[in-house]
């Protein structure tokens, strides 16, 4: 019997290489993407914080209400796009100029490009 590939498991394995190499601090935290099929989720983290457990600075999804509302009406990438745009807004508020991105295991193509390129627009450097 054939059996079928994970693609899940696959994406976490690549997601696990790269986090050797990536690492968030306080002056350069990391930018992580989740992207669900319906969805896509932001966080700003400072791995050194809490003991070197990581703390999550800021967060932007396309679940949180008032995103959801600007959203409705666009495609999964122009929203990727315009959640990348109010998470540098909100690492701004915070003092965050400079970033490391972590697209999370997912190819730099599509939603996760977009998201990238809507946080270089708003002022984020990476």
């Amino acid at each position: 019997m054939i059996s079928k590939i994970n693609k899940n498991e696959v994406r976490k394995a690549r997601h696990d290489r790269m986090r050797f190499k990536i690492n968030g601090t306080a002056e350069q935290p990391r930018l992580n993407v989740y992207r669900s099929l319906n969805h896509i989720y932001a966080q700003i983290i400072d791995d050194s914080a809490n003991n070197g457990n990581g703390a999550t600075i800021v967060s932007a999804s396309t679940v949180e209400k008032e995103i959801a509302a600007k959203v409705a009406d666009l495609n999964k990438t122009d929203a990727a796009k315009e959640v990348g745009k109010i998470i540098a807004e909100r690492a701004k508020e915070k003092g965050i100029s400079a970033v490391v991105f972590d697209r999370g295991g997912y190819l730099y193509t599509g939603r996760v490009a977009a998201l990238a390129d809507g946080a270089r627009e708003g002022g984020l450097d990476f």
